[in-house]
């Protein structure tokens, strides 16, 4: 019958599929709805729903797009988290919010503000940085580049899908639409590299750059416009220099002394010492531009310069530092500029530094124009010093570090129970004290395995594999959670050896919490009520038909995947410790309340995750419960005394219903309770035939 059953499920399983379809990107009513102000929405820049970032004034301020359509990442739900991202053209995040995720932890368990305050942590980081989910460990505990995000409580595995799907789509962007940014650590002035140079010597090895314009070729830059005779002096000279400009990168030792006198090199030392991001870039110009215009304020960014690297601008800004040229070096205008490393900027390649000549035409109101004049300028890499990029561990890989005490002691215990149940189950049954025994592992699961470890397996989870499975996505999601995989990992295994025992039976911390209330019944004396056995039978069925319904929730009508799952009470009782509204609480304590009289109703009759665990049963291998001749004819002891409903009258375990509880085992193993080795020990002993002979002679 659960074969028939397996195969109904699988059969819809597929038949719904064909009605899903993939995601699509808001449209962009819904997506500017949803950005922040002042931002505005520009152009489309994909079909993947990347566009175009405007500020106040529609200027261009970078990328905005949907995590879900670029890095569909499934959830626990088995659906992505969609987050709105907001980047800027250097690779920072701008912000990042929720649009809408279906995680079974956030949507009734601890609300969506926890993970809303997580998405905070991201304005101001630069996906250049390796971002991690969680606290330093091992090494990472000092100097590390790693950037700690700090986790949601209870949530941790949902909240690392969630910054994937981030990561993922913010590259995925940059490689796209940002070429040119650099994806690796910027490099910095080797502070062992010393070298003797002069003047000469940076000139010769290009490690100086020149820039020389005459007027002549800014009058041909300017021809045809309605500046091009506005510079009466360019056109009385004509050879001589417009601008002859000199760009050196002093952040190296060796460079700043062969161009700086001592005193201009103690002050740019002290400079870097409190500065110590900045990169400080030397400019020279000996002609008649000058550099700066006539309202140039020191510390503030010089109007006519600006510079790029890979297509990405650098900012620069003045040292406001006062020093002397060393002997050699071209004397006129000079600054040090800075511009910060940490920004994007690396000073071991090449770059461009852009000069604006700028004309006025006209006495009253004159009108401004400019031509740009740009020098290319890359310093020898010998100078500086890349650190190694820090690759951020996987996020498995951080998730087993994060766990790895708890997931010691689970394995431990699992192995300890798992040996236990297949090698010495008859006599782990015999034990006088077998149900002090049996209650206290239960404890442990409910406080360690539980509330602790937060490994009670849910059908969301089954649901989510089944939802990718089927749409051909990852099944990465698993990964997050480690103390739970675990847990699967041996439920599966042992339906070969038990069926779905092992899980129901010990590892369930709701199922425990049902066992005590149980017990609580019997110690307070409340009755028992058991239903009849053609009512128990027909009760059993209710947990396949709500698994059907659940499995056609998720294809029909995914977005209430979350509200179908609260059928199941764990999240209540288990994940946020019954700290959820009323409702919740009240029906999770009505079924542990039923409990002290219906043994294990939930576990019997509705659990939709037992039905997964009932069909999972079916790979057992082996009747692992001795029976005898006599079990079903005529001994009824086993079947009566069996609080699961399941022995069949005719002795056969019905090892789908079985729940590993042992009390069979007990009584098979016992003379003093098995009514066929009662029977066995009462019968008369029959003589020997040596007793017989000896008789007869007498």
């Amino acid at each position: 019958m659960i074969a028939h059953v397996l195969r109904l499920l699988f059969a819809a399983l597929f038949c719904l599929a064909s009605l899903t379809a993939l995601a699509e990107p808001l449209t962009r009513d819904d997506l500017g709805a949803v950005l922040p102000q002042p931002y505005t929405l520009g152009e489309k820049l994909t079909e993947t729903g990347v566009y175009q970032l405007l500020n106040i004034g529609q200027i261009d301020a970078g990328y905005v797009f949907e995590t879900e359509p670029l890095a569909p990442l499934p959830g626990f739900s088995g659906a992505p988290i969609n987050m709105l991202v907001l980047l800027d053209p250097d690779g920072q995040f701008l912000d990042v919010r929720l649009i809408e995720q279906n995680e079974p932890i956030f949507v009734s368990g601890l609300g969506e503000a926890p993970l809303r305050e997580f998405f905070e942590q991201y304005a101001g980081l630069s996906i250049t940085s390796s971002i991690v989910v969680g606290t330093p460990y091992g090494d990472s505990s000092g100097g590390s580049s790693l950037v700690y995000l700090d986790g949601v409580t209870k949530a941790t595995a949902s909240v690392r899908i969630a910054h994937e799907s981030i990561m993922g789509a913010a590259l995925a962007v940059a490689r796209d639409k940002m070429q040119g940014l650099s994806l690796q650590p910027p490099a910095f002035p080797d502070p062992d590299h010393r070298e003797t140079l002069t003047w000469e010597d940076l000139v010769e090895q290009g490690i100086a750059s020149r820039l020389l314009v005459a007027n002549s070729e800014v009058d041909a830059a300017f021809s045809g416009t309605l500046w091009e005779d506005d510079d009466p002096d360019a056109r009385a000279d004509p050879d001589a220099p417009y601008l002859d400009l000199w760009v050196v990168d002093i952040g190296p030792q060796s460079i700043a002394r062969a161009v700086l006198d001592d005193e201009g090199f103690t002050e740019l030392r002290n400079f870097l010492a409190i500065s110590e991001h900045d990169e400080p870039i030397l400019v020279i110009e000996t002609a008649r531009h000058g550099l700066v215009g006539p309202d140039f304020v020191r510390n503030t960014a010089p109007g006519l310069l600006s510079a790029e690297q890979g297509g990405f601008p650098i900012a620069l800004r003045d040292a406001d530092l006062f020093f002397g040229l060393a002997e050699g070096v071209p004397d006129g205008t000079a600054l040090i500029l800075r511009t910060d490393r940490r920004l994007g900027f690396d000073p071991a390649s090449e770059w461009t530094l852009t000069v604006q000549a700028v004309r006025e035409h006209g006495v009253f109101q004159p009108q401004s124009g400019s031509v740009a004049l740009a020098l290319n300028h890359s310093t020898p890499a010998r100078f500086f010093t890349r650190p190694a990029p820090v690759v951020a561990a996987p996020p498995w890989r951080s998730a087993l570090m994060e766990r790895r005490s708890d997931l010691i002691l689970l394995a431990v215990g699992l192995s300890i129970l798992v040996t236990v149940l297949l090698l010495r189950t008859n006599a782990l049954a015999a034990l006088r004290m077998f149900t002090p025994v049996r209650l206290a592992v239960l404890a442990l699961v409910i406080c360690f395995v539980g509330w602790w470890g937060q490994g009670q397996l849910s059908i969301v989870t089954v649901l989510g594999v089944l939802r990718s499975a089927v749409e051909g996505g990852s099944l990465a999601f698993l990964l997050y959670d480690p103390f739970s995989l675990l847990i699967w990992v041996v439920t599966i295994a042992g339906f070969i050896l038990w069926g779905r025992g092992l899980f129901c039976g010990w590892l369930c911390p709701f199922g425990a919490m049902q066992e005590f209330t149980h017990h609580l019944g019997r110690l307070l004396r409340l009755p028992r009520y058991d239903p009849s056995r053609r009512w128990d039978k027909r009760l059993k069925w209710v947990k396949y038909i709500l698994l059907a319904g659940m499995i056609a929730t998720v294809f029909v009508a995914p977005d209430h995947v979350d509200t179908v799952a609260e059928i199941e009470p764990f999240k209540t009782a288990v994940t946020t410790l019954f700290l959820r509204d009323w409702y919740y609480v009240a029906y999770a304590a009505a079924w542990l309340i039923a409990g002290m009289v219906l043994f294990k109703g939930f576990c019997r009759y509705v659990c939709p995750l037992g039905a997964v665990m009932a069909i999972g049963g079916l790979l057992r291998g082996r009747d692992w419960i001795a029976r005898r001749k006599e079990c079903g004819s005529p001994c009824q002891l086993c079947r009566v005394k069996c609080s699961y409903g399941a022995i069949e009258p005719s002795g056969r375990i019905q090892y789908s219903e079985c729940f590993q509880c042992l009390d069979c085992v007990s009584i098979h193993d016992d003379p003093t309770r098995c009514v066929p080795l009662v029977l066995k020990s009462r019968a008369p002993q029959r003589p020997s035939s040596s007793s017989r002979t000896q008789t007869a002679a007498s």
